[in-house]
This record gives structure tokens, C-alpha cells and sequence, in this order.
């Protein structure tokens, strides 16, 4: 069952000035990507695992970030870069399974982790910006309670967090299951769907935990309404006999599946 109702907010929270500071410039952050010196990347891979396992403990430690750093978002680029490396492996692997021309792997491969990852998280990162800011901020009860405001960068960060686990189960999952899931017949079509349901789920499940650790913003369960989407229409695709794995793998690859 769906939860129903929102934590209480911190009111000692809601009066930090520093939230009301503009995002953290990009200049600096896109430096360290080329830094690899200067990535924390043992803690990135915690804070993996942990998104996988124990996605609220993650969350707390958001907390402790903007304590120290003064912002919610992340200043280090090791995240994007190692789920970036992660994807281009798992996607090289689909590809020398699957395709038989060089050229179109190289457009499966970048078509994958331009439009796949980063050029959809900007996009959804910009819409629950724009939500989160627009509809769903806790207004102040005084004047002298200085306004806070989501960072894009934050947005973004949730949205990588979300994807991570999707991605362990839709491409790396995925990729060991798949000569039975692109198989014919009821069994793979079962299979495929819970497994995509469940991946899509958890993405959505991970960006409520995202924009509900934040004490100015309130009604966050709304990030929470696509997931009843999700379980209404898997067993009417199920019904249908429609196959998500032999849908994409078909869509990407040029050799029919």
C-alpha cells in the first residue's frame, strides 16, 4: 500500500539561509569530472550499494552534506561519472551480443547514454525543479523566514540516484535474463514485465525518497502516484502478451529478436 501522508517538517530547517543561494556553479563541477584525483569514489560506491539496499540511509547522509557543505546537492561529479563508465559497459555487452554492425553500435551506444540517461535526467531533473519549486514548497509563515528553494543540481542528483538501481535491474539484470525474457510465450512475458514494473517502481519509490528528506517542501507523495500507474497497467501488458524486453532489444539492434 502507498503511503498517504508526508513526514512533519523541520521548522529549525526551514529558516537556513544558505537554501536560498543560487545553485552550485557548473565551472568548478565540471573540472573535477576530468580530475579523477579528486572524485571520492569509494563513497560513491556506497552510496550504490546502499541505493540498492538501504536507499534511506543515503538520504540521511544528504542531510548530513548540506550541514557541512551548506547545499543539498552533490559537488562531486564521481556519480555521474561512474554510472556514466557503468552504463558503457553494460551497453557495449548488449552490443556485442546483439548487433552485428560496428556502426550501429556506436549509434546503440551513444543513443543509450545521451538520451537514456543524461539527456532524460536533465529533462526530469528540470520538471521536478520546476514542480517541486512551483507547486510543492511549504510557504513561510513569516517574513523574517528566509525562502528556500530545490537546486537544479539537487534534482539531477535525485534523478541518478533513481536510476542507478533501475539500471542494475533493467540493463544488467536484464542482460543475464535475457535469452528467456526475449523468448516466446507466456513465461518471458511475465517475466519481463514484473521485472520492468518493479524497475520502474523503484525508480519512482527512490525519487520520493529524494524530494521528501527536503523540510521546506510538502504533499511529495505526489512523486509517489506514478508507481500506482505502473502496477495498474503491467497486468493488462501481461494480458496482452506484450514483451517489453523483445520490444526494445528490437528497437535497438538491428538483427531481429
Amino acid at each position: 500500500m502507498l503511503p498517504t501522508t508526508s513526514k512533519p517538517r523541520s521548522s529549525s530547517s526551514a529558516s537556513s539561509s544558505s537554501s536560498s543561494r543560487p545553485n552550485p556553479t557548473w565551472l568548478p563541477y565540471l573540472r573535477r569530472i576530468i580530475k579523477w584525483q579528486q572524485m571520492d569514489v569509494e563513497y560513491t560506491f556506497w552510496q550504490m550499494l546502499h541505493l540498492c539496499t538501504s536507499p534511506k540511509v543515503v538520504y540521511q547522509h544528504t542531510k548530513y552534506h548540506k550541514q557541512t557543505k551548506n547545499q543539498w546537492a552533490r559537488d562531486d561529479p564521481a556519480f555521474v561519472v561512474i554510472c556514466s563508465l557503468l552504463l558503457t559497459v553494460a551497453t557495449l555487452a548488449y552490443c556485442a551480443a546483439y548487433d552485428h554492425s560496428t556502426a550501429h553500435a556506436f549509434f546503440v551506444f551513444f543513443s543509450v547514454l545521451l538520451f537514456h540517461f543524461l539527456l532524460a535526467g536533465v529533462f526530469l531533473a528540470t520538471f521536478c525543479w520546476f514542480l517541486t519549486n512551483s507547486y510543492l514548497r511549504e510557504e513561510a509563515p513569516n517574513s523574517y523566514v528566509v525562502e528556500q528553494r530545490v537546486e537544479w543540481m539537487y534534482a539531477f542528483d535525485v534523478h541518478c540516484n533513481s536510476f542507478f538501481p533501475m539500471f542494475v535491474l533493467l540493463y544488467v539484470i536484464h542482460y543475464f535474463l535475457s535469452p528467456l525474457l526475449l523468448a516466446h510465450g507466456f513465461i518471458p512475458v511475465l517475466l519481463s514485465n514484473l521485472l520492468f514494473m518493479v524497475g520502474a517502481s523503484y525508480y519512482h519509490y527512490l525519487n520520493f525518497l529524494g524530494y521528501d528528506v527536503l523540510p521546506f517542501l510538502e504533499r511529495t507523495t505526489f512523486f509517489l502516484y506514478p508507481i500506482g500507474v505502473v502496477i495498474v497497467l503491467s497486468p493488462i501488458l501481461i494480458l496482452s502478451g506484450f514483451n517489453p524486453s523483445r520490444y526494445f532489444m528490437n528497437m535497438y539492434f538491428s538483427r531481429h529478436i
